[in-house]
């Protein structure tokens, strides 16, 4: 943490001093001060930041920078002593709170910066106020808020928690559920499947108390009738219309996950998709394991002592995901990759994880991540909404060219997600640098270092360093050329408009008289299949036609057709003499010899 929080000071003092307000860059665990007039009325200010820094995930006090302004104006500096401004944050907070304070210079002045760690206690001021960060604002603690933040770290577990109900009440129906779900698995749990009697299940799943009592875990999980509040489906045609669809699901758990799988699967288009090898992939509106990960995450880490349902918003451009109760304390949107695992309801998580139904402790949310980019699409938008979290999921048209590329990697890599959020950065951005990955991947600029060079040192290498910043200690890095062709226009800074690429082939026949296959995949850096995509377009619109004896493959060549601009003027005029009007078109390749009669034009290379 210490390291991952080291690199994002470091980067945001060079974008303050690059120009820009470093109020834009304060975040959860980010925050720049300005000394104040009155000494008393500062150090109070920044006990109280402190303390909300310790009641969130820890974070960065930077004393000395004006928030209001960037550039070298904004660095303001400081006269303030480093011991001095740790004893009063340590005399103004309860229970006193430690924290490290360290000179840095920069940009010509001195700044003190304030290491804040994450609490193990709930913090508050003398008169008794607890705070904590949420974003960029420190906002009051109500007391639920407290006594949620004090369960969580002292590891209080209410799924663990004793039912008042006894093994005889769990649904039949659930627990025959269950033992199919069992079944199905390929792994040693599957043993659960043949054990005899509803008790001899739940024993083994870890639901029942010594004396034979149910878990509340095990209360939501078999009971009908059980404390556990609905789960609301609704489906909509467009984000914004009136639902066609509504179910509220009151069940236990282990029947209304299916039924709401169901009914959502039965709502996906599928588009399939082929790959180099003859295998087809089917790709939906959103990938199913996706899916599956962001409602079981909601079902299990959600806050069950407060009121409201699970809601889930379907429709086939967002599939949104809603539930009661604030992220885990510590856990963030910026660091729920890389967070040791820490579920709010420990028993229930790992009764799940049993039965099948959630990914291994802790990775649901990667592989919601490599789902989504695997796809061609968004990476999960997870947002903390006050007392909710909402795991938002962006559908529309896939670009199959990333599907098809990335089943075609090693498996390791397939599988890897600091590989997949490389890729994705840079579909829509030309290049990369460790201190720019840190912050996507949520880890230190070294370990995204390390993961760069990998990437452009394996066989086959899809990154590589570009050749300004080769021999940096850190350098910007690239997609490899042959990697952009087979991407193709899913890059967001190679799509070009049909009107360009129009232009661009219109003026290559003009030049040369005729192009093929070939000549699109150097013009436009595209694969075979989509330069071939073109050609048949400009066919069918009558621009190009078919020249060349040859009928089939890369190198038949075209023509103006048509529709060709300027070919139907042209006609109109009376023939010209063989010295004056329209130049008669070049009878030679599309590639002539770079040697030859110095009278044969040489091509000029691309449009």
């Amino acid at each position: 943490m210490m390291r991952y929080l080291r690199d994002q000071l470091r980067s945001a003092l060079e974008q303050v001093q690059a120009g820009r307000p470093a109020q834009q860059l304060e975040s959860v665990t980010l925050d720049f001060k300005r000394e104040g007039r009155s000494l008393d009325d500062f150090m109070r200010e920044l006990a109280g930041d402190a303390i909300c820094f310790t009641n969130a995930s820890g974070g960065v006090l930077v004393i000395g920078v004006d928030d209001k302004q960037g550039g070298p104006a904004a660095f303001l500096g400081t006269t303030l002593d480093a011991e001095q401004v740790r004893r009063r944050i340590y005399e103004l907070t309860r229970p006193s709170l430690l924290v490290e304070v360290e000179e840095q210079y920069f940009s010509g002045v001195r700044l003190l910066i304030a290491f804040v760690p994450q609490g193990i206690e709930v913090h508050s001021d003398p008169q008794g106020r607890s705070r904590r960060r949420l974003g960029s604002d420190c906002l009051p603690m109500s007391p639920e808020d407290i006594a949620r933040l004090r369960d969580e770290r002292r590891s209080f577990d209410w799924s663990a928690q004793p039912s008042g109900r006894a093994v005889q009440e769990a649904s039949p129906l659930a627990i025959q559920a269950a033992k199919e779900s069992l079944a199905k698995l390929t792994d040693e749990r599957r043993n659960y499947a043949r054990l005899h009697g509803p008790q001899d299940l739940l024993r083994a799943l870890g639901l029942v108390t010594p004396e034979g009592e149910l878990l509340k875990a095990g209360e939501l999980l078999f009971c009908d009738a059980s404390p556990s509040p609905a789960i609301q489906y609704q489906y909509r045609q467009t984000p914004g219309g009136e639902p066609r669809a509504i179910h509220r699901v009151d069940a236990p758990l282990v029947l209304a996950f299916d039924k709401i799988l169901g009914l959502i699967e039965a709502r996906l288009n599928q588009v399939p998709v082929s790959l180099p090898n003859g295998q087809l992939l089917d790709v939906a509106d959103f990938p199913a394991l996706a899916i599956r990960e962001a409602i079981i995450n909601a079902l299990v880490h959600r806050d069950y002592r407060l009121h409201g349902a699970v809601l889930i918003e379907h429709s086939p451009q967002v599939f949104i995901v809603t539930s009661p109760g604030p992220l885990v304390a510590g856990v963030t949107p910026q660091n729920i990759l890389t967070h040791p695992p820490k579920p709010r309801n420990a028993v229930l998580a790992k009764a799940t994880r049993t039965l099948g139904f959630a990914e291994e402790a802790g990775r649901g949310v990667d592989r919601m991540y490599r789902e989504m980019i695997r796809s061609g699409r968004d990476i999960p938008h997870i947002e903390t909404l006050g007392e909710l979290v909402q795991i938002k999921l962006i559908g529309g048209a896939s670009r199959t060219q990333i599907t098809r590329f990335i089943a075609q990697l090693p498996e390791h890599e397939r599988d890897d997600t600091d590989t997949l959020l490389i890729l994705f950065w840079l579909r829509r951005r030309r290049t990369v640098t460790a201190l720019e990955a840190a912050p996507l991947l949520q880890k230190s600029a070294l370990e995204a270092e390390t993961i760069l060079r990998r990437l452009a040192s394996n066989d086959p290498s899809i990154l590589e360093a570009t050749r300004q910043t080769a021999r940096s200690a850190h350098p910007a890095y690239r997609l490899r050329g042959e990697v952009l062709r087979e991407l193709g226009s899913a890059v967001d800074y190679q799509r070009r408009t049909v009107d360009e690429m129009d232009r661009k082939v219109m003026a290559h026949v003009r030049e040369y008289g005729r192009v093929n296959n070939r000549t699109l995949q150097n013009l436009f850096d595209i694969d075979i299949p989509r330069a071939r995509d073109v050609l048949a377009d400009m066919v069918e619109r009558q621009l190009l036609i078919k020249v060349s004896s040859q009928q089939r493959g890369p190198s038949v060549e075209y023509g103006p057709g048509a529709k060709f601009p300027g070919k139907a003027r042209a006609s109109k005029k009376a023939p010209a003499s063989p010295t004056k009007g329209k130049r008669p078109e070049p009878q030679r390749s599309l590639f002539p010899p770079s040697s030859g009669p110095a009278s044969q034009k040489k091509p000029r290379g691309r449009s």
